[in-house]
C-alpha cells in the first residue's frame, strides 16, 4: 500500500474467520488483540501491539448476541485511547437494522441508536454491506461505504447459465433490490405479496407475475427463520416454475431455518460469509466477500474511488 500511514486490521471474536481471509487478500497479518472474559460475563479488550498513528480497521459483524456489538464498541474505544490515527469499523452484517423507523407508536429505532453508539465510541468511517434499509446511512455523520453483495452474486448467477430466468422478490419491500438484478440480466421481475400474522410468521402469500416454465432466482438481503423465502419458493414451484434458487446477503438462519430450507422445493440457498454459518444444510452455498472488503479497504486507504465495485 502506497499511503505512508500504516494499516492494521483487527477482528472481533466471531468474525475472525472473515478477517483472516481479508488479511490474506491484503497481504498483511491480522493484528494481535486479546479479549479477556470475566466470570460474570463482562469482558475487556486490549491491543497487544502499538497502533499509534495507524489506520485501524476493526472487522466485526454485529449479529446477535449483543456481545458482538459490545466487543466492537470496546475495540473502537481501546483504539482511540491507544492513539490510532483513524478507526474504521468494518461491519459486513449491520445488526439491529430491522428497526429503522417508527412504524407504530412507542417503539425504538434501534438502527439509529446503534449508529449513535458507534459514532460516540469514535469511528471515523463505516464500511458495511447490504443494509436492511438504505436510509441507515443517513443516521451517521461520518462517511459510510455501503457495499452490495451483488458484486459477488452476479458472477455466480451468470455461471449457472439458466435459460428462461426470472428474478423474484419474496416481498414487496425487496422489489427495488430485485429490480436491479432483473435490469442487469435483462429478465422479467416477479413479486410476492405477503401478509404477516406477527413477526416471523407469514399468514398468506400470492405471486404477482408469471413463473410457469421459468428458472427463478429469489433475491433478499437476509434470511432469518426462512419462513417467507421457503414459502415463496414452494408456491412458485406449485405454479409451474422449473427451479427456484434463493440468494441472500446475510445468513442469519435462526432455527428452524436450515430444516425449512432442506424441506422446501428450492434447489439451493446462496449466502455470503458475512455471518458465520456452521449448521448442517447441504442446500446452502456460501460465497466469500473477503476479496470485496479487502479491495475496499485498500482503496479507502489509498484515497481511491470504490464506485467501480458497484456492479448493480
Amino acid at each position: 500500500m502506497s499511503n505512508e500511514r500504516p494499516v492494521k486490521v483487527f477482528a472481533g471474536t466471531n468474525t475472525r474467520y472473515l478477517a483472516e481471509k481479508i488479511c490474506e487478500n491484503l497481504g498483511c497479518p491480522l493484528g494481535n488483540m486479546i479479549i479477556q472474559h470475566f466470570a460474570d460475563g463482562e469482558f475487556a479488550v486490549s491491543f497487544e501491539e502499538s497502533i499509534r498513528g495507524c489506520e485501524v480497521y476493526l472487522v466485526q459483524s454485529t449479529f446477535p448476541s449483543s456481545d458482538n456489538l459490545m466487543e466492537l464498541l470496546l475495540m473502537i474505544d481501546a483504539a482511540k485511547r491507544a492513539s490510532a490515527a483513524s478507526v474504521i469499523a468494518v461491519v459486513p452484517y449491520f445488526g439491529w437494522a430491522r428497526q429503522d423507523r417508527k412504524d407504530r407508536p412507542r417503539v425504538s429505532i434501534a438502527s439509529k441508536l446503534i449508529a449513535d453508539l458507534l459514532s460516540v465510541a469514535g469511528i471515523d468511517r463505516l464500511i458495511t454491506m447490504d443494509l436492511h434499509a438504505d436510509q441507515i446511512q443517513g443516521f451517521f455523520n461520518v462517511p459510510v461505504d455501503h457495499l452490495y453483495a451483488s458484486s459477488v452474486f452476479v458472477d455466480y448467477i451468470a455461471s449457472l447459465k439458466l435459460e428462461d430466468m426470472v428474478i423474484a422478490s419474496p416481498d414487496v419491500g425487496g422489489s427495488k433490490r430485485a429490480s436491479t438484478y432483473a435490469k442487469y440480466f435483462g429478465v422479467p421481475l416477479v413479486l410476492c405479496h405477503k401478509s404477516r400474522a406477527k413477526a416471523n410468521v407469514v399468514e398468506s402469500m400470492m405471486v404477482i407475475g408469471d413463473v410457469e416454465g421459468k428458472n427463478v432466482i429469489l433475491v433478499d438481503d437476509m434470511v432469518d427463520t426462512a419462513g417467507t423465502i421457503t414459502k415463496a419458493a414452494d408456491l412458485m414451484m406449485e405454479q409451474g416454475a422449473k427451479s427456484v434458487r434463493a440468494l441472500a446477503s446475510h445468513a442469519v438462519m435462526s432455527d428452524p431455518a436450515s430444516e425449512r430450507v432442506m424441506n422446501s422445493k428450492m434447489t439451493e440457498m446462496i449466502f455470503t460469509d458475512s455471518i458465520p454459518f456452521n449448521k448442517e444444510c447441504p442446500k446452502a452455498h456460501i460465497i466469500s466477500i473477503a476479496g470485496m472488503f479487502a479491495e475496499t479497504i485498500r482503496r479507502a486507504h489509498n484515497n481511491e474511488s470504490i464506485s467501480s465495485q458497484y456492479i448493480v
